[in-house]
C-alpha cells in the first residue's frame, strides 16, 4: 500500500539535545495516537463485518521474498498487572487455553480459505496477554498448525512476548526448535516497591536467568520493555533499574510512558492514591533514561524505542528501511498483516479489520462465521496519502516531496498546505526543518516528538479531540 519511507540519517545518528528537550517537552504533552495505523481505531465502523474482511483477505498481496506478516493474540495471564490496558483474560483454568486452540484452528482454516493461494508467513509475532501462558506442547501445536496452513519463507522472522515469571526453559527449548530467534521480556521496573504497587513481583535474578538461557539457545535478539511513570518511581530508583538493564545488554529496548487510561483499565484508578510521580519527575526519569541509553551506544530510532547499532532494527533505522504496523517497528518489507485471536487487528487488502475482544464472543463468532470481525475501515485515497506521510514521519523522521510525487503523482506542498502551516511551531522550536518544496526532516531533538508531528497530518484528530470521552494516552 505504501512505499518505504526515506530516513533522516542525521536524526538517527546524532543524539538529541537533552537540555532543550527538558525545556520543550511539557508544551508537547498532549493526548494523541501511537500511529500503528492510520486512520486510528476510533474512526473505524462497526458495519464492517466478516464478509468485508473476507473480501479484503482475497485482495492480500505479499512479496514472494518477504511473505505475509502474521500476529496471533494469546490473551491469557495468571495475574493482573495493574498498569496493563491490554486485552487479557486472567485465569488459571486449564480448559480455556484448550478451547482457545480449537478456535484458533478454525480461524486459521477460514483465513486460509479466503487468502490467495501461495501465501506464506514471512513474519510471525505472538503477543498477549502472555503467550507463554500456553504450555510448551500447546505452543508447539499452535505453531505447527500455522506451518501446515501457510508455510514460511526461507528467512521468516519469528518473535514472541514473554513474562519471565511464567516462562520456563522448556518454553525456550520449544520456541527455539520451532524457529523463534527474537524474544521480548516484560521487565517494566526492577524496584521491589514499584513492583508491589503494580502487582508484578519479578526479581532481577528471574530476568537474568531467562535472558541468559535464551541467548545460550540461539536467540539472536532480546528486547526489554520498560515503563516510566509508574507509582513510586523516581530518577534514583529507575537509575538502579537501568544498571541491571545495561548489565544484561538487551539488543532492543522499548521505554514506554505509563499510559494512565482509567476509562479502559479501571484497576489503574488506585494509582491515583499511590504516589504516581509528578509530571516533572516523570519527564526527568525519561530524559535520564534516554541519556543513559545514548551513552551506552544505543541508537534512538524514534519515539521511545532504542536499539544497539548492530541490531537489525538499528541498522534498518540508519538505512531508512524501518516499517511500522500493529506489531510496532519492524525491518520487514511492506506487505499485508493478518491477525488471529480475540481483539486482533489485521491490515490487509486496503482495509483494517478487528475481531471481537471477548473470548466467548470471539469463539462463538468463529464457530458461526469462521471470522469474528466486528469493526474495520476501508482506506480512501486521502487516507492512503496521509498514511504514507505519517509512516514516513514515524519510521524515518523525514518526508521527501519527490518521493510523494513518485508515489501518488501529486504535489506534497499543495496537498498539505494547511498541515505544513501547522508545523510552524516545530520549526521555531528547532525540532523540524522544512524545505522549499515542503519536504520535512526531523532534527535529532525532534525525534522524541514524532507522534506530535504526525498528528498535524491526521484529518480525523480535530473531531476526536472534541469527543466527550478521552481516546488516547499522552504523547510524553
Amino acid at each position: 500500500m505504501t512505499a518505504p519511507p526515506t530516513s533522516n540519517e542525521h536524526a538517527t545518528a546524532t543524539p538529541p539535545d537533552f537540555e532543550r528537550l527538558e525545556a520543550l517537552l511539557p508544551r508537547y504533552e498532549l493526548a494523541g495516537p501511537r500511529y500503528t495505523s492510520y486512520p486510528t481505531v476510533p474512526v473505524w465502523r462497526e458495519d464492517f463485518g466478516p464478509d468485508d474482511f473476507a473480501s479484503a483477505l482475497g485482495r492480500a498481496t505479499a512479496p514472494p521474498d518477504a511473505g505475509l506478516a502474521m500476529y496471533v493474540h494469546i490473551p491469557f495471564c495468571n495475574e493482573l498487572c495493574h498498569y496493563c490496558a491490554c486485552n487479557r483474560v486472567i485465569t488459571r483454568n486449564e480448559a480455556l487455553p484448550v478451547r482457545y486452540l480449537e478456535t484458533i484452528e478454525r480461524e486459521v482454516a477460514a483465513v486460509q480459505g479466503h487468502l490467495p493461494d501461495g501465501m506464506r508467513i514471512g513474519e510471525l509475532h505472538l503477543g498477549g496477554g502472555t503467550p507463554t501462558h500456553l504450555d510448551p506442547g500447546q505452543l508447539e501445536s499452535l505453531i505447527s498448525g500455522l506451518d501446515r496452513a501457510f508455510g514460511r519463507t526461507d528467512d521468516a522472522e519469528l518473535s514472541i512476548e514473554v513474562d519471565p515469571r511464567v516462562t520456563t526453559e522448556a518454553h525456550i527449548d520449544t520456541l527455539r526448535r520451532c524457529g523463534f530467534r527474537r524474544i521480548s521480556l516484560g521487565v517494566q521496573d526492577f524496584d521491589p516497591k514499584v513492583q508491589k504497587a503494580v502487582h508484578r513481583i519479578q526479581p532481577p535474578e528471574q530476568v537474568t536467568a531467562l535472558t541468559n538461557y535464551a541467548r545460550s539457545q540461539g536467540f539472536e535478539s532480546v528486547n526489554f520493555d520498560l515503563i516510566y511513570g509508574l507509582p513510586h518511581q523516581d530518577v534514583k530508583g529507575f537509575d538502579a533499574t537501568l544498571d541491571h538493564v545495561f548489565e544484561l545488554a538487551p539488543d532492543r529496548v522499548a521505554l514506554y510512558s505509563y499510559a494512565h487510561v482509567t476509562w479502559i483499565a479501571k484497576q489503574q484508578r488506585g494509582f491515583e492514591r499511590m504516589d504516581l510521580p509528578s509530571g516533572d519527575e516523570k519527564l526527568r526519569i525519561m530524559l535520564h533514561a534516554m541519556r543513559r541509553f545514548v551513552a551506552n551506544d544505543y541508537v534512538h530510532i524514534g519515539m521511545d524505542h532504542f536499539a544497539k547499532r548492530d541490531d537489525t532494527l538499528g541498522i534498518a533505522a540508519a538505512r531508512g528501511e524501518l516499517r511500522r504496523n500493529f506489531m510496532g517497528y519492524t525491518t520487514r518489507a511492506p506487505g499485508d498483516l493478518v491477525a488471529l485471536g480475540p481483539s486482533a487487528i489485521s491490515m490487509v487488502g486496503g482495509c483494517f479489520a478487528q475481531s471481537l475482544r471477548g473470548l466467548d464472543e470471539w469463539k462463538n463468532a468463529i464457530a458461526e462465521h469462521g471470522l469474528a470481525t466486528f469493526r474495520g475501515h476501508t482506506l480512501s485515497e486521502d487516507d492512503e496519502r496521509r498514511a504514507w506521510v505519517i509512516e514516513a514521519i514515524m519510521c524515518g523522521g523525514a518526508v521527501r516531496a519527490t518521493q510523494y510525487r513518485e508515489q501518488f503523482g501529486r504535489d506534497f506542498k499543495t496537498d498539505f498546505a494547511s498541515e505544513l502551516a501547522a508545523t510552524t511551531g516545530f520549526v521555531e522550536d528547532e525540532l523540524l526543518d522544512v524545505a522549499d518544496d515542503g519536504s520535512l526532516a526531523v532534527t535529532p531533538t525532534g525525534s522524541m516528538l514524532l507522534r506530535n508531528l504526525a498528528m498535524c497530518f491526521d484529518a480525523y484528530l480535530p473531531a476526536q479531540h472534541q469527543a466527550e470521552k478521552p481516546m488516547f494516552s499522552k504523547t510524553i
